[in-house]
């Protein structure tokens, strides 16, 4: 696994890392993290079973505790970015915050505060120890926040109180609640160095609240009486699960309770909707350094405050959604936004107010995909009707394309890579220009049609869609936007089609049971039908076009040599897809299969292999000459999403049928609260559903490094493991790394290089490879055998991703083409891969470079036309003779 782009947010709380430059965000069972500084973005190589909804990170960055829908938590390291330890909450966990200095951490459920002893750097049997359990809130709890030296803590409630607890025993603090508020606490902040709180509650009101005692002013507890704690531990030990020390709260202490203890009154009470118009205020977070309040509102507006004073900053829109969760960076400069209705992550610099970060992926399931041809992008296309195309090195999205008025169906690059192509049911195939980012062409149909695939010919100049509805295929041309002719002779939808690399030759499949080859080239005729046994819902040639590979519903993969219309080969892939159970099914998973298909096919670069994805969690990989399955792919353990569970669960059937149809809690929290007649609040309609997993399309990178699969989860992407693996090649017992650094030292530089490359170790490569002179360059590429030349455009094409030496691997590149050119070419089809994985790597450092120069050469021109102006005015001044001829130089250069 390699990353997940298609999705930034669904839902949790967003967390800044300590120094402020990146973010984690919550994505479905994942966590990713964006890195604000280099704008780049990875998904962290680890999954809970369940959504993860709260993420607690340590001050130092180092640890994360990632809790999902259930309370089964993970603590993380994000320094090696694995699990260390497991732990089952047993309920749901509301929220989790660590104490400033990193000792302790509280967890909140229910409406109950459990305080645990943080994972320290010794080892330990358990790393959760429970060292306090606090009781006073009467309903759930929602939100905590630590004093500055980490002595006390608050916990908000949907009781519509705040309680003020201590970390530890403190004599003159006595644990009771603060009112106020008439409604569900959202979030409650201390102030910096101090115990003064501010409360905020979902209707929109703000306490400040204001303590008679510093922090310094707490008093320790006197000790316990020796022999009654060894008692008290007794007693626990007796217990199964240990409940460290209970703590008790009042919500009403009496006035005796009072006396000479901490006391907290309220200064000031605002509220944020002066006007009147009724919003709930849904997210909110406190920078105490800067003292900057940040609220965010249902109707996706966000409101910046500068406290105690309540004076307002900004007000302002950033969605049509719910703001779901709010986070600040530690200088106090960008503000971070999740909106889970959209899927939408906003980082904004405030000050400045400019965006550090906009992205959003598709809020409906995501259906197509395609690389570039240099693999550089990748295009997605969504039921949404919107087009995106995202950078595979730094996975972002750079634009989106709305211009579609209904569901893509299909998406696909022409062979430049500046142009993408995009069907959708709304009749229209775009065109899309990537160096202008406009729709250049938009293709029609006679009568309106809906249209479920698309192909384009490896000139770009042949343009065909299938149509669900007329059973018709469009050719149109590119360079005219003219409808060139219409394909009639299937008798059913059309659900897939494919362009011949090689030859003009289209391939289209149909629910008539048949896949037809028409030759484009001559008059558009039919050069072979190939009859099926079963509905045909995907054809894909072969790179080099020599081979075609048919997917039907009866779940046969089947392998034809198109020219002589002959089967060559099947794979019976029914059993391999391995289809899940729904949550309303009574059947297993098993017998729930047996109608399954695999409704996505792609070649390998290399042609060996071909990928196969269908609704299921699984993508197999088969071998097309031995036709076996290679390996198969789990796209997602997530339990939160349907049609994952393999046998029937006992535990959720009842004598009225299976739980999962009783609709508990609909719509969480802007549903329905408590599903009784008479209860009006939310949207009645609104109903809790679980999305199926699925995958709807896989592709692979042209440059053979890695594939990607469209599916519920979003995109995801899997590439060839770079970590530590010895894979030695024709090694010999004198092959070692002393033996190779003795022969360079000795300056045979073409033997150290194919000793390198039988050791196969990355690093020696890269050091025999830049020991080499580049005046020497030519006489070793002339030398090098001709299995090695392949070897090493491998290795420059990887090495160019990292590398700082440009110039000196661009010679390298350079003179292995030159001179190896002609031998390579006859090898062409094996070698496209490496070539186009080399053609990536220069050519993103050639737009890093080029915009970098142009900005250079800018500069300089601007200084020397500015001291040119100040050298004529200075002339001018010395000969006041000649100033109007100098005056109009002047203004020339100007």
């Amino acid at each position: 696994f390699s990353g997940l782009l298609g999705t930034v947010y669904r839902r949790g709380n967003l967390s800044f890392t300590p120094d402020g430059n990146s973010l984690l965000s919550p994505v479905g069972n994942r966590i990713s993290l964006f890195d604000l500084k280099n704008n780049k973005c990875e998904t962290l190589p680890l999954a809970t079973r369940l959504n993860i909804v709260c993420v607690g990170l340590s001050p130092d960055g180092s640890l994360a505790i990632l809790i999902d829908e259930e309370g089964a938590a993970l603590l993380v390291s994000l320094i090696g970015k694995c699990v260390i330890h497991q732990f089952y909450f047993h309920k749901p966990v509301h929220s989790v915050s660590f104490s400033p200095d990193g000792k302790k951490f509280v967890v909140t459920k229910d409406n109950l505060a459990y305080l645990y002893h943080a994972p320290g750097k010794k080892r330990e049997f358990n790393a959760f120890v429970l060292d306090k359990t606090y009781y006073g809130p009467y309903d759930e709890t929602t939100c905590i926040d630590w004093t500055d030296d980490s002595k006390c803590f608050a916990v908000g409630s949907k009781d519509m109180s705040t309680w003020v607890f201590g970390a530890e025993r403190w004599a003159n603090l006595i644990y009771y609640s603060l009112g106020g508020h008439k409604d569900v606490i959202v979030a409650c902040f201390f102030e910096e160095n101090s115990l003064d709180l501010y409360t905020i509650s979902q209707d929109a009101a703000l306490c400040v609240w204001q303590c008679d005692t510093e922090l310094d002013g707490l008093k320790p507890m006197p000790p316990k009486d020796a022999a009654k704690e060894k008692k008290e531990e007794d007693d626990e030990e007796l217990l199964e699960e240990p409940k460290g020390e209970e703590i008790h709260g009042k919500a009403d202490p009496s006035e005796q309770e009072t006396r000479n203890k901490v006391k907290y009154s309220r200064v000031a009470k605002y509220f944020f909707n002066k006007e009147g118009d009724f919003n709930n205020l849904t997210a909110a977070a406190y920078h105490k350094k800067t003292h900057l309040l940040v609220t965010g509102f249902a109707s996706g507006i966000f409101h910046l405050h500068e406290l105690p004073d309540f004076n307002l900053i900004h007000s302002l829109s950033i969605s049509d959604q719910r703001i779901a969760s709010i986070s600040i960076n530690c200088t106090g400069d960008w503000i971070a936004f999740g909106c889970s209705g959209l899927g939408q992550l906003l980082v904004w610099e405030w000050q400045s107010e400019s965006y550090v970060l906009k992205q959003q992926g598709h809020f409906n399931s995501m259906v197509s995909l395609a690389y570039s041809p240099d693999g550089q992008y990748i295009v997605t296309g969504g039921e949404d009707g919107k087009v995106k195309v995202w950078n595979t090195s730094s996975s972002f999205c750079f634009v989106t394309f709305t211009e579609h008025n209904s569901g893509v169906t299909a998406v696909t690059f022409t062979s430049t890579g500046y142009v993408v192509l995009s069907a959708s049911l709304d009749g229209t195939v775009r065109a899309f220009d990537l160096h202008r980012y406009r729709n250049f062409r938009t293709f029609t149909s006679p009568r309106p049609s809906q249209f479920s695939c698309l192909a384009v010919d490896s000139s770009g100049e042949i343009v065909a869609a299938g149509s669900q509805d007329s059973f018709e295929i469009f050719i149109w041309s590119m360079q005219s936007g003219r409808l060139l002719d219409v394909l009639a002779g299937h008798e059913g939808p059309i659900s897939s089609l494919s362009f011949n690399p090689m030859k003009c030759v289209l391939a289209s499949a149909s629910w008539d049971k048949t896949v037809k080859l028409w030759d484009m080239l001559d008059s558009w005729r039919t050069k072979e039908t190939l009859i099926m046994n079963s509905d045909v819902l995907v054809v894909a040639f072969r790179p080099d076009g020599k081979e075609l590979a048919v997917a039907a519903l009866n779940g046969q993969i089947t392998f034809w040599d198109h020219e002589n219309a002959v089967q060559t080969g099947s794979i019976e892939g029914r059993h391999d897809l391995q289809m899940g159970r729904k949550e309303l099914d009574k059947i297993t998973a098993k017998t729930a299969a047996k109608g399954k298909s695999f409704t996505t096919l792609c070649y390998s670069a290399d042609g060996q292999s071909i990928l196969a994805g269908g609704l299921s969690k699984f993508v197999c990989i088969y071998n097309v000459k031995e036709q076996i399955l290679m390996k198969k792919f789990e796209i997602s353990c997530n339990y939160s999403l349907d049609a994952m569970e393999e046998y029937l669960d006992r535990r959720k059937m009842t004598e009225f049928g299976s739980m999962a149809l009783i609709d508990e809690g609909g719509g969480g929290d802007e549903g329905v609260a408590i599903p009784l007649p008479g209860v009006k609040r939310g949207d009645m309609s609104y109903r809790h559903f679980k999305p199926e997993i699925r995958v709807t399309c896989v592709r692979f990178c042209p440059t053979g490094r890695s594939w990607a699969a469209t599916s519920t989860e979003g995109l995801l992407l899997y590439s060839l493991d770079s970590g530590l693996i010895f894979d030695p090649f024709e090694l010999d017992i004198d092959v070692t790394p002393s033996n190779i650094r003795k022969t360079l030292g000795q300056k045979e530089y073409t033997v150290a290089i194919v000793m390198a490359f039988k050791l196969n170790e990355k690093k020696l490569i890269q050091e025999v490879i830049e020991a080499v002179p580049s005046g020497e360059v030519d006489v070793v590429c002339s030398s090098l055998p001709d299995l090695y030349v392949e070897k090493l455009l491998e290795f420059l094409a990887s090495a160019f991703e990292t590398s700082c030496h440009l110039e000196f691997y661009l010679i390298w590149a350079h003179k292995l083409l030159m001179l190896h050119g002609q031998k390579l070419k006859t090898r062409s089809v094996k070698l496209l891969p490496v070539i186009q994985f080399l053609q990536k790597s220069i050519q993103r450092h050639f737009e890093d470079v080029s915009k970098l120069c142009e900005w250079n050469i800018y500069n300089i021109k601007y200084t020397l036309a500015i001291s040119q102006q100040r050298g004529t005015k200075r002339l001018a001044e010395e000969t006041p003779g000649d100033e109007e001829e100098l005056d109009s130089d002047s203004d020339y250069l100007m």
